[in-house]
């Protein structure tokens, strides 16, 4: 009896090798098969690592409003603003302009009227930023008007819809200029004052001089880069002599449609972008700017 019962007890302490064989994890993340009777290890098991997946980034859903679009300077803006992704909207009195250019029919065009402010409401739907190039001459009562109170409605309309940015293309100082243009330089400046009171964080104030570039007049073309460019190559590096008396503030040089309206989308749509007002020499280094 006590034999048969030493016998069964050491048959199931018995372990059969194979049993023995348990896997290890080494350093370097390989799985190995061990022996522990023989003391064999068996070659690592291949674990391929998956392959890096390059998922491309999301459109932007930021939507862009530009005032002014058809303008000279406005239709660099939504260029410039379709060329980085983002959605862009206008207003027009008359809807879609007739423009024959590709990016025209890339930018939703709405219609309505900066002097009449009921009808800012609806097109400040699902907008994140604004950028206005909204100015002109005439009379002086017409400069204000249309480079003031147009533009005061705007802002007024985008704080009340709660958008976020509002980048406005003023004008820089020309000194004795500024008396020959009153209304125009009074329309500007009241908007700039009621931007920096609606949008104190989001608001920036562009001052450019002489803007140059190539400008439609209906059918034709006019080539202004070919006195603006040479001027603010002279004059960009001459920023001193615009502290004269009289004629200092008339040597501002002249700077591209193209880096306006790059500075005022990155303004439109960079959180971190400070807010404020940013003259031709901070246009021109933004511009530089990556």
């Amino acid at each position: 009896m006590r034999s048969s019962l030493s016998r069964l007890i050491r048959s199931s302490c018995s372990v059969s090798p194979s049993r023995l064989s348990s896997p290890i994890l080494l350093k370097n993340g390989k799985a190995f098969s061990s022996d522990a009777t023989s003391g064999r290890v068996d070659e690592p098991f291949k674990v391929e690592e998956a392959e890096p997946v390059k998922v491309p980034p999301p459109p932007s859903t930021d939507k862009l409003l530009v005032l002014g679009g058809s303008g000279f300077v406005g239709s660099h803006v939504c260029k410039e603003a379709l060329d980085r992704g983002f959605v862009v909207s206008s207003l027009n009195r008359s809807g879609k302009p007739s423009i024959s250019e590709s990016w025209a029919d890339k930018v939703i065009w709405n219609q309505g009227n900066l002097l009449e402010p009921a009808s800012l409401m609806d097109i400040m739907d699902g907008v994140s930023a604004v950028v206005s190039c909204v100015g002109g001459f005439g009379s002086n009562s017409q400069m204000v008007k249309v480079n003031g109170t147009a533009n005061i409605n705007a802002i007024r309309a985008a704080a009340e819809k709660g958008v976020k940015r509002f980048v406005y293309v003023s004008a820089a100082d020309f000194g004795i200029v500024n008396y020959l243009l009153q209304g125009y330089y009074e329309g500007k400046r009241a908007a700039e004052a009621e931007l920096l009171s609606k949008f104190t964080y989001g608001g920036v104030i562009l001052r450019p001089g002489f803007i140059h570039g190539t400008r439609r007049v209906g059918s034709m073309k006019i080539p202004l880069g070919l006195v603006g460019s040479p001027l603010q190559m002279v004059l960009q590096n001459a920023k001193p002599l615009t502290r004269l008396p009289l004629v200092g503030p008339m040597l501002t040089p002249p700077v591209s449609a193209t880096s306006v309206a790059k500075v005022a989308v990155r303004a439109a749509t960079d959180p971190v972008f400070p807010p404020g007002i940013v003259d031709v020499y901070g246009i021109m280094r933004y511009s530089e700017q990556k």
